[in-house]
C-alpha cells in the first residue's frame, strides 16, 4: 500500500507535511488556515466570507495572478459561492509560486486593482443587466408573456458588448461598474478578508477529482453559461468525465 500524499504550502514558501485526507470541516472554517485545492487547471479557495465578497475576490485574484512574474498569459474562468471561489485556467498555471507571493493577498493598491478587475470580469456585465432593466433599455415582455431570464441575459449581454466597444463612456456602463465596486468590493470587508488570507496558512491539496466542496463551484460556473443543454445534462456529462479519471 502506497504512502498517503503529503503537502502543505505556506505563504512564506516553507514546505510542511500534512497527510492527504485529514482536512476535515474544522480546517475549512479555521481562521488560521485556508484550504486551497488544485484539480488539473482548477484552483479552489475556501475563505468562507460570503458570495458577494467571493465574487469580488475571484476577480481580484485573477488580475493579480496574471501579473505574477513568469506567469503565462491566460484567460481565467471564475465562479463563486457562499464558501469559496474557483479560478480555471485552460493552460497549466504555476499556482504554488503565485500562492506563495505576498502580492496576491496584499491590501496595498486594493482600490486601483478592484477598479481594474471590474473591466476584466463578468461582474460588470452581470450588473449591467439590472441597470438596463431598470432604465428600460431591456424589455422584459408583456404581462402573461414575460421573457425568460436567458432571453433577458442575452439581450443585456449584447447591449453591454456593443456599448463597451463603441461607447465606452456610456453612463449606463459607468453605473454598472460603480454598483459592482460598491457591492462586491466593500473596502472594509475585502480588506479584512485579504489580511486574514495573508496571515493564514494555505493548505494546498492536489486531488484527482473535485471534492464535495469543489464540485458545486464547477456547477455554478456551468450554470452561468448559455447552452441548449439543460444544466442537469451538463452536470451528468461532467460527472462521467471525472469518474473516468
Amino acid at each position: 500500500m502506497s504512502d498517503p500524499k503529503k503537502i502543505l504550502i505556506t505563504l512564506d514558501g516553507e514546505m510542511r507535511e500534512v497527510t492527504e485526507g485529514t482536512t476535515g470541516l474544522e480546517l475549512y472554517k479555521d481562521q488560521k488556515t485556508t484550504v486551497v485545492m488544485r484539480v488539473d487547471g482548477h484552483l479552489f479557495l475556501f475563505p468562507f466570507e460570503g458570495r458577494l465578497v467571493h465574487e469580488g475576490l475571484a476577480a481580484l485574484l485573477a488580475l493579480r495572478a496574471g501579473r505574477h512574474p513568469g506567469a503565462p498569459a491566460t484567460t481565467f474562468s471564475l465562479a463563486a459561492s457562499d464558501y469559496g471561489v474557483e479560478l480555471l485556467s485552460p493552460e497549466p498555471f504555476p499556482w504554488p509560486e503565485v500562492l506563495a507571493s505576498p502580492a496576491l493577498f496584499t491590501t496595498a493598491g486594493l482600490a486601483a486593482d478592484a477598479a481594474e478587475s471590474v473591466n476584466l470580469s463578468q461582474l460588470a456585465k452581470r450588473q449591467f443587466r439590472e441597470v438596463a432593466r431598470v432604465s428600460g433599455l431591456v424589455f422584459e415582455g408583456h404581462p402573461g408573456r414575460r421573457k425568460t431570464a436567458r432571453q433577458v441575459q442575452a439581450s443585456s449581454s449584447l447591449l453591454y458588448d456593443v456599448f463597451a466597444r463603441f461607447d465606452p463612456d456610456n453612463l449606463l456602463l459607468a453605473q454598472a461598474r460603480r454598483e459592482v465596486l460598491e457591492r462586491h468590493f466593500e473596502a472594509s470587508r475585502l480588506a479584512a478578508t485579504l489580511e486574514r488570507l495573508s496571515a493564514a496558512e494555505l493548505l494546498l491539496e492536489e486531488t484527482a477529482r473535485p471534492t464535495p466542496f469543489a464540485f458545486p463551484l464547477m456547477v455554478e460556473r456551468l450554470s452561468a453559461r448559455l447552452s441548449a443543454e439543460s444544466l442537469l445534462a451538463r452536470v451528468e456529462r461532467m460527472k462521467k468525465h471525472w469518474v473516468q479519471k
